[in-house]
Order: structure tokens, then sequence, then C-alpha cells
């Protein structure tokens, strides 16, 4: 069995979680998606993915993603997405995430938009 080459690390805020990702988004990083999503969300509004440590994602992550999206809105909750590279902006362009998504390129600015 081939191991996930992605860690994800959880940490709650006032009024979000954040789950920051590092390492590869593909089908291998479904569990540990999932479970980050899940050790974050309870009765938080926002969930936000922290993309910066991101190295790689490719189609099935994207639909790893689209499958969280449909997780949250059953929540009520809000994904917002940041530290995104320009290419995988560029992709959340294309894909039409970044109309799901509120997009930031940092954390700080993500939170802060939260309180604004």
């Amino acid at each position: 069995m081939i191991e996930p080459n992605v860690h994800m690390q959880v940490r709650k805020q006032p009024g979000a979680s954040v789950i920051e990702i590092h390492g590869e988004v593909t089908g291998f990083a479904e569990e540990a998606l999932m479970n980050a999503y899940n050790e974050a969300g309870g009765q938080t509004p926002v969930v936000i993915l922290d993309f910066s440590g991101l190295d790689y994602m490719n189609s099935t992550g994207i639909g790893l993603l689209v499958t969280l999206l449909i997780r949250a809105q059953r929540q009520q909750q809000r994904l917002i997405a940041c530290g995104l590279s320009s290419h995988y902006r560029q992709i959340f362009d294309l894909t039409r995430l970044d109309e799901a998504f509120s997009v930031y390129n940092t954390t700080d600015e993500a939170l802060a938009a939260l309180v604004s």
C-alpha cells in the first residue's frame, strides 16, 4: 500500500479552525484530509485551509476539496483557502473553486476578514 505524502495539522482559533496542509493532496490524502476536517469541525463556523505548505495537488485532490466543500455546506460551515501559490490560484479560478471558497494570501488575512 502506498503511504500518503501529506501531513495536516489543525489549529483552533477564535471563530475558526485552521488546517495546515503540508505535502501532496492526491487521492492518497483523503483519509488525512477528512480526519483533519473532523478534528477541525464540530461547532466551528469557519474552516481555513492553509495551503502554504502544499507541494502538489492533482485532479483527484481537487475532487477531495469539492467533497469537503459539500460536507462543509451540509454542516453550514464556511471554507476559506489561503497560502495558494499563483499556479494553484489559477487552478482555483479555472475550476471555479474560488467562487465556493473565499481566498486570501495568508491565514492572518483570512482571520482578520472574519472580524471585519
